[in-house]
């Protein structure tokens, strides 16, 4: 560097920075491999966050690198004295390299982008799974509720012999044992629904 001039000491410089951004997407591209593990394993808000964090430090970066490339590049074409042509061939390495970055960043960025969307796909398909049960339940309960519905309803009905007031307007509710055969009924109905969607493939 003493001897290289103000040229050299310029790269110099920019070969240190451009290199700690080599151990920076390093680190984080280790921190991509456990959060997409953890995405694999128990995605929850906590991973879907840190994966939007990198990507936004990834955008951040990639807006620091594009700048420094383009000086570089107008560096490699002046003709200043301060240059000297071997310095341009060093300067032209860390050039390369901060090709390589925006590469290295795009990449990242694309893996981050399908993390992202591979945890909303896996909460949708969570979803779906709930309200398929949901559904499951409904369907049952719905014809059940309907019988239990009709039996519920009382109607009064005026005797015409008597004059009195017949609180329960329903033949089925004077019937020996109808309790039991409505619960049957209700049961067998429910059971042959269970069937159904066991069939359909909806339990698996």
């Amino acid at each position: 560097i003493r001897t290289g001039g103000t040229g050299y000491l310029m790269y110099a410089l920019m070969d240190m920075i451009i290199d700690s951004y080599f151990s920076i997407l390093s680190a984080w591209n280790e921190d991509m491999d456990l959060l997409e593990d953890k995405l694999l394993d128990r995605p929850n808000r906590s991973v879907m966050y840190d994966t939007q964090l990198v990507k936004r430090n990834l955008i951040a970066l990639r807006r620091v690198i594009w700048p420094e490339r383009d000086k570089m590049n107008d560096i490699l074409r002046t003709d200043s004295r301060l240059i000297t042509d071997q310095t341009k061939m060093f300067i032209k390495d860390a050039y390369d390299h901060t090709i390589q970055l925006m590469d290295m960043v795009e990449s990242m960025k694309e893996i981050t982008s399908s993390n992202i969307d591979m945890y909303l796909s896996i909460i949708s398909n969570r979803m779906n799974e709930i309200m398929k049960v949901l559904t499951i339940i409904s369907s049952i309960f719905i014809p059940l509720t309907f019988i239990a519905g009709i039996y519920g309803m009382n109607f009064a009905k005026q005797d015409p012999v008597t004059g009195k007031i017949m609180p329960n307007n329903m033949p089925e509710l004077y019937a020996a044992n109808g309790y039991e055969y409505t619960l049957l009924v209700m049961a067998f109905i429910a059971v042959v629904q269970i069937v159904f969607f066991w069939r359909k493939g909806w339990f698996k």
